[in-house]
């Protein structure tokens, strides 16, 4: 593993403290777009931009992105579930560390949030040469949200994912059908409470599958 030394910590640090006249510029934008829709943003100067906004404003952040920050590249959406997988340490390599994990604390990542799911969209101006994440917090009792598919016709597909993987429903769509699982398939996998049972039945891989290279001794 490569360690930072003390000069490269320190240049790091003073690179975020750094203002970032074009990413504070795009956020301002948007606030002023969004009105109360609009709930915080995160900025590491130089690199990225993260903005959370409610909800009901979902679409509507992804249109003042298009018109007024010239974000016309639509590049992808997903949802997260932030929960901390429940099964710890059964879901790895019983053989590395049989003692479970205790439950780590749910964090939402840059810009916060308040709820274990949360959508997320990438956008890009291929102008500008920047990007941007938005998100927005998910309640547990209504996991649903407009489609953007009226903003980026692109984001069909990538809707029908995280429907058919997390179980969100999207407002609006025109389609939500399968794309990868069949049609009788009960669960949504990429939750972290779905249990993977193949890593149930067999640990994960760890040390039982490793084999010596030809020519090796047993020790």
């Amino acid at each position: 593993m490569t360690q930072l030394s003390s000069t490269d910590t320190d240049t790091a640090a003073e690179a975020e403290s750094q203002p970032d006249e074009h990413r504070e510029a795009w956020a301002a934008q948007l606030a002023d777009a969004l009105g109360e829709g609009y709930v915080e943003h995160h900025i590491i100067p130089g690199s990225d931009l993260w903005v959370r906004v409610t909800r009901d404003s979902w679409s509507d952040a992804a249109t003042a992105a298009r018109d007024q920050l010239g974000c016309q590249f639509f590049d992808w959406l997903s949802a997260i579930d932030w929960l901390p997988s429940p099964y710890g340490r059964d879901m790895d390599a019983q053989e590395d560390n049989p003692q479970p994990k205790p439950a780590d604390p749910m964090e939402q990542g840059h810009a916060g949030g308040e709820t274990r799911f949360q959508m997320v969209m990438r956008l890009y101006s291929v102008t500008e040469h920047l990007g941007i994440t938005i998100k927005a917090d998910l309640p547990d009792d209504d996991l649903s949200i407009d489609t953007l598919i009226p903003v980026f016709a692109g984001a069909n597909w990538h809707e029908r994912e995280a429907w058919e993987m997390f179980g969100i429903h999207f407002n609006g769509h025109p389609d939500l059908r399968h794309i990868y699982l069949p049609g009788e398939f009960e669960g949504t996998p990429l939750r972290k409470d779905f249990p993977l049972l193949a890593r149930r039945v067999k640990p994960w891989p760890g040390i039982v599958d490793v084999e010596l290279f030809p020519g090796e001794e047993d020790e």
